[in-house]
């Protein structure tokens, strides 16, 4: 789904009728994301991902009963059009100063203090949307690659299952990065919430380790977000399997870009480069 499409998905659902300005494109990865008025809408890639949108309202919710800032929904259930799924939010005023590590690191101490919610969460499987990144690429990629990160997933899914934590276990924001912190005029709050899931909570932690890594985060910055949530990942003796299945996925993820943008298909060439090569220091570009 590109830009142009997602725009069809709005026009059919009616939403951009009489709207001054019409809809604002903010991002496209996994969801087209429009402003449109005082709404934010996120189109999904394909009617599978539903179920998801179910989820990650329930979630909203459920994080608003218990007093976690986030964004909040403005409709309860998600809308299916044209067979992709959309979800409706309240749009979030302007943000005051970009979130650091310490804003993420506080809300990630709010959310691993909650129990368990009143619905079930799944695992944050990082390796199941590869297959689904993959097909969407087609031939944009080479099929070696694609056969390579699928070996490497299989191998990873073992060594995950048998990881043993440090921390409890319990819910999770999924997919903690500061860009997934919004700070507002009342204060840092958590956005995207489509990844929530109830598992190790390490996979919180091992993102910014990896943002250290590959992304070229300050080592300052990730010493601060270290300070702020109380305990380094790198600590751990699992954190290497956690970082090499979620480098999987992330290499996979961009791949799903490949057939529409040329920028995307040279990165995953780069990242898929760096893991046939056990290069564990070349810089991945975000994306």
């Amino acid at each position: 789904m590109d830009e142009a499409r997602a725009r069809e998905v709005l026009a059919t659902a009616g939403l951009t009728r009489g709207t001054p300005g019409g809809a604002v494109l903010l991002a496209l990865g996994e969801n087209a994301v429009f402003a449109i008025g005082d709404l934010v809408v996120k189109v999904g890639r394909e009617a599978a991902l539903l179920e998801r949108a179910e989820r990650e309202l329930a979630v909203s919710g459920w994080f608003a009963a218990s007093g976690i800032p986030a964004v909040r929904a403005a409709e309860p259930k998600p809308r299916l059009v044209d067979g992709y799924p959309l979800t409706l939010w309240h749009r979030l005023p302007d943000a005051v100063r970009p979130a650091g590590p310490k804003d993420l690191a506080a809300l990630l101490r709010l959310v691993h203090a909650l129990p368990e919610p009143p619905f079930v969460l799944p695992a944050r499987d990082l390796l199941s949307g590869v297959e689904r990144w993959l097909r969407l690429a087609g031939d944009a990629v080479d099929p070696a690659d694609a056969g390579y990160l699928r070996a490497r997933r299989d191998a990873y899914a073992g060594e995950l299952a048998a990881l043993s934590p440090r921390l409890p276990p319990g819910p999770i924001h999924g997919d903690a990065l500061p860009r997934n912190v919004h700070v507002g005029p009342d204060g840092p709050i958590l956005v995207d919430l489509e990844t929530v899931s109830a598992d190790l909570r390490e996979h919180d932690l091992v993102v910014m380790a990896l943002s250290r890594d590959r992304y070229g985060m300050p080592a300052d910055a990730y010493e601060a977000f270290v300070a702020a949530y109380g305990w380094d990942v790198r600590d751990w003796e699992g954190c290497a399997v956690l970082r090499g299945a979620r480098e999987t996925a992330a290499c996979a993820w961009v791949a799903q870009h490949a057939p529409a943008d040329p920028k995307a298909q040279a990165e995953f060439r780069r990242r898929v480069a760096s893991l046939r090569d056990g290069d564990r220091e070349s810089r991945w570009h975000s994306f």
